[in-house]
């Protein structure tokens, strides 16, 4: 795979794909599970696109129309080798993805460590092909420490150039970014100390990036103090969170609220600056806490939702920023074997999506913003 010399090209420039080329759809192609980060994403057009992995590949299903309700899908997105894929959207709306590949350079009795590779893709336009996997090359230049590279996280400035994390060797964080021109810097090392591997990285409306880590010794985060400027260490918070749970959620412009499942069970907890750690109930969980912004009511609500540890959806809404008028969750669906996704369609309803038991896709709308009620779930 070559490194690409400048910022891949939109739609209107050099094609993704030959002229007729479509992702191959696999009806028999079966999920495990979602890709990291936000992977409920509004496109453009305003149609919704879920994306989840499955062997050699991602599964990508996309709305038929904005609103719904019908989906095409699942179309199969070549990236064999790749795990650990995360994806990440910016204020342009094109979706970006980052994968690992991890080979084999020598044999079991030479000792020789696999090396880690990081890879990079692009998706302009809701159901288009995905452009070419570049290579981002290795996180250290020494062979026999190559392999010492986390899971990536990804985040897209107001630029349009995505940053890429990952957690380093002396488990702090590196980040590699690209360029006005498209090219890659090199990985630069944030610091940190003692984190874990499932980060959360995420940008505002104006694009500002953020990052945020949970650790041993709690929450580490990074952040713009303005669009385009580097990634500066805030304090870190001395609250525990679950490995994986953490996401992030513009509450108001240019404001980051996060969001994680404590370590020990006690619930969900949240924190932005100037509000210091709020605690919001839930009990014990699994996974990412997913989050949404939507009228209800004609209010301007936080959506979250979370797996139980018995697998089930837990979800709650409350008015933006105002935790102390309560939440109260309510467990909704089948029981699924990863995290949900939230997400705000054309119509402005809140969409729920699950990946099944079964590596279909599972969806439930808002049946209108005068409350929070669901309607039936649909299986793609």
């Amino acid at each position: 795979m070559a490194t690409r010399s400048r910022r891949t090209s939109p739609p209107n420039g050099p094609r993704c794909a030959a002229p007729g080329d479509a992702p191959a759809r696999d009806w028999n192609a079966v999920a495990l599970g979602p890709v990291r980060g936000r992977w409920l994403l509004a496109g453009k057009d305003g149609r919704l696109t879920a994306y989840a992995r499955t062997e050699d590949g991602l599964l990508r299903w996309t709305e038929s129309a904005p609103g719904g309700p019908a989906w095409s899908g699942p179309d199969l997105l070549p990236a064999p080798g790749l795990t650990d894929l995360a994806v990440g959207q910016g204020p342009d709306g094109y979706a970006h993805f980052v994968g690992r590949r991890r080979s084999r350079t020598g044999t079991a009795d030479t000792g020789t460590p696999d090396t880690v590779t990081y890879h990079h893709a692009v998706q302009y336009q809701s159901g288009r092909p995905m452009g070419p996997w570049d290579t981002l090359g290795t996180l250290y230049r020494k062979p026999e420490m190559s392999h010492r590279g986390g899971p990536p996280a990804v985040a897209v400035d107001a630029l349009g150039a995505p940053h890429v994390f990952v957690r380093n060797a002396g488990r702090g964080t590196h980040v590699r970014r690209q360029d006005k021109k498209g090219g890659w810097g090199a990985w630069d090392d944030l610091r940190g100390s003692k984190t874990f591997e499932g980060a959360c990285a995420a940008s505002t409306a104006e694009g500002r990036v953020f990052f945020a880590a949970p650790g041993e010794k709690g929450l580490s985060l990074w952040a713009q103090s303005a669009p385009g400027g580097p990634l500066l260490k805030g304090a870190d918070l001395p609250y525990l969170a679950q490995d994986g749970s953490v996401c992030a959620l513009e509450t108001a412009p240019g404001r980051i609220t996060h969001f994680w499942h404590a370590a020990d069970g006690s619930g969900v907890f949240a924190h932005r600056e100037g509000a210091g750690v709020l605690a919001l109930g839930g009990g014990p969980a699994y996974g990412t806490v997913a989050a949404a912004r939507a009228l209800v009511d004609g209010y301007d609500c936080t959506v979250l939702a979370f797996r139980t540890v018995g697998g089930r959806t837990a979800l709650a809404a409350y008015p933006t920023e105002h935790e102390a008028a309560g939440l109260w969750w309510t467990e909704i669906g089948e029981e699924c074997p990863e995290s949900p996704a939230l997400a705000v369609d054309a119509r402005g309803l809140v969409v729920i999506a699950s990946i099944g038991a079964r590596g279909e896709l599972l969806v439930n709308r808002q049946k209108d913003a005068s409350s929070l009620s669901l309607g039936r779930w649909q299986r793609f």
